[in-house]
């Protein structure tokens, strides 16, 4: 069907009809996906919605002559739109009223220390200054972003079974601690260069490959190895 969509005019009757049918075929795909991400705080209703976006992203972007499986391709965008949902909305990931009550302090301490040092605050500075533990800063900054360790490793439910959202979101990530150490020290990323912001954000917020930011910012993928390499560690020294 794909082939033979490529070969009609955008603006033609029969692109439309074509299309639309393609989308109504994968329509239950968009169902299946939305009932994985279930029992997280958003309705059904909502991530089918969420899915869908996905399913159209995922419809005008794929090339019939660079790649002959759809579902293949269909699937980690419409995964990737579900979780970015869950990114921005973060506070309906539960996370207590604890943290929300410290994000909202460490937010007014990074702002006046920030004036005050002409710089991005580390997190031991930040402990320093509101006279508590590194370690709750640490899990404040990271229940800021909600996508966390604290949220994806919660059990999904009170039956026993361990599932948990890192389950249902593909596996266990090598790169996992990697993009808590990310969250955790977020106001230093501001400072690094502009190439190396947009690698790590293509990275480890994009879920990309990095063969595929390669592909994008025309390197190669050994180059973009060491860009994410250096902005890591750079990222590590400067949260002291």
């Amino acid at each position: 069907m794909f082939r033979e969509l490529a070969l009609l005019d955008e603006d033609t009757a029969a692109h439309r009809r074509l299309r639309e049918a393609i989308i109504e075929r994968c329509l239950p795909l968009a169902e299946h996906i939305a009932r994985r991400f279930r029992g997280r705080g958003e309705s059904h209703d909502d991530l089918v919605q969420v899915a869908r976006v996905g399913l159209l992203n995922a419809v005008n972007r794929f090339d019939i002559d660079t790649a002959d499986d759809f579902l293949a391709f269909a699937v980690p965008t419409m995964m990737g739109e579900v979780r970015r949902y869950f990114r921005d909305h973060g506070w309906s990931l539960k996370v207590p009223r604890r943290l929300k009550e410290l994000n909202m302090r460490l937010k007014a301490a990074r702002s006046e220390l920030t004036q005050q040092l002409n710089r991005a605050p580390s997190p031991s500075e930040l402990a320093e200054y509101l006279g508590i533990e590194r370690e709750e800063v640490v899990e404040g900054l990271i229940a800021a972003d909600a996508y966390s360790t604290r949220s994806t490793e919660q059990e999904l439910s009170a039956a026993g079974d361990g599932l948990t959202m890192n389950d249902t979101l593909g596996g266990p990530d090598p790169n996992l601690q990697k993009v808590v150490e990310i969250h955790t020290v977020r106001p230093l990323i501001a400072d690094l260069p502009e190439r190396d912001r947009m690698v790590l954000k293509m990275r480890f917020f994009d879920n990309k490959t990095q063969s595929q930011i390669a592909d994008e910012i025309g390197v190669s993928q050994m180059h973009v190895s060491r860009l994410l390499a250096r902005a890591l560690a750079t990222v590590r020294e400067k949260a002291g």
